[in-house]
């Protein structure tokens, strides 16, 4: 099978017109051609924080809910996603995670769960707090592998052995909805962290003599930063000054989907705190590349291969020879909405 578009991203930046050729379920060439039809060709999006969306809260998704959820998640380009569980009592993340781990042995997009609690610190955000937990070796270590991103606040006593813990155990260890100081944010990087989670939002400020886990996050390269583009949680400057500081492939788009029904703005609690958001993935790219100065080529980095990169997931995020083909065509800019995604080279929808 061959698709074409006037426009490709390729890791090494955008070509065009040109053909990807596909056999089986992987990318066998890409080729420049004489035309294409007009559209922009992507790898297809890695979402690593999706807590719901629209009224299917993954925390309590079953059965026919998880269909629902692929759907949703692959009309906005999303080929692979992680299912992410926020703070809760303590015993309601086991049956949680067995119903992700089976919806992930049936499904090629469940890249595996992601906890964003209860291990939390002094910027807890919309999470309660009466149900943060403080670190425990012991409960970590009995993490079933379907756990494959864990977000914990580096100022919590033990923070360092649990970052080590779940590094040797294959996750990726997410610094957030924290107060920590900028060296206990460093202690936690040398420990193995390498992502942050939602920049600015869930964490102190940025102070020039206390640059805490905001400078950690702007100024270590061993951190990769997300970072939730609805406008609402970061205003558009200060998610150009990350993409700058950060540079290429140090960024990744999120959504912090929640179970919410689309609508202008974001969902809040009573109080007015800002409870996850309404964003689509490629509402994320359009919103970075229109509105905050980044080009196309970065955008996609930080939709797709960054995110596949963390995960460790070498064979998607990317058009080259081998990867498999999940891909997605956009409208041409500035529009770049969904106009069809395949996964596996199979088209979806």
């Amino acid at each position: 099978m061959r698709v074409a578009a006037s426009a490709v991203v390729l890791p090494s930046g955008v070509i065009g017109p040109a053909a990807v050729d596909i056999e089986g379920d992987r990318i066998a060439a890409v080729t420049p051609v004489a035309s294409a039809p007009d559209r922009v060709l992507a790898p297809g999006f890695v979402d690593l924080q999706v807590n719901g969306i629209d009224d299917i809260d993954v925390a309590s998704a079953s059965g026919a809910d998880w269909d629902q959820l692929e759907r949703r998640v692959l009309a906005q380009g999303v080929t692979t996603w992680c299912p992410t569980l926020v703070t809760a009592p303590i015993d309601r993340y086991g049956p949680a995670l067995e119903r992700i781990a089976a919806a992930a042995a049936r499904s090629p997009l469940i890249a595996g769960a992601h906890l964003e609690g209860p291990f939390l610190g002094g910027a807890p955000g919309a999470h309660r707090r009466d149900w943060m937990q403080a670190l425990s070796l012991d409960w970590l270590a009995g993490l079933p592998p379907v756990v494959r991103i864990m977000t914990l606040a580096p100022e919590l006593a033990g923070a360092v052995d649990c970052v080590r813990l779940l590094v040797e155990r294959g996750a990726l260890v997410s610094l957030g909805h924290s107060t920590a100081t900028y060296e206990e944010a460093e202690a936690a990087v040398e420990a193995g962290a390498r992502l942050v989670t939602h920049l600015f939002n869930g964490m102190g400020p940025l102070h020039h003599r206390s640059p805490g886990l905001v400078g950690a996050a702007l100024s270590d390269d061993r951190l990769t930063t997300s970072v939730i583009a609805d406008f609402v949680h970061v205003h558009p400057a200060a998610i150009a000054a990350a993409f700058r500081a950060k540079g290429p492939g140090r960024v990744v788009l999120v959504t912090d989907r929640v179970a919410a029904a689309e609508a202008g703005g974001a969902p809040r609690l009573a109080d007015g705190t800002l409870a996850g958001s309404v964003l689509t993935m490629d509402g994320a790219v359009r919103n970075v590349v229109g509105q905050c100065g980044v080009s196309l080529a970065d955008a996609v980095l930080a939709a797709s291969t960054t995110p596949a990169r963390l995960i460790g997931l070498a064979d998607r995020g990317r058009i080259e020879p081998g990867a498999r083909a999940d891909l997605v065509a956009l409208t041409p800019e500035p529009d770049l909405t969904v106009e069809q995604v395949w996964v596996g080279g199979v088209p979806a929808g």
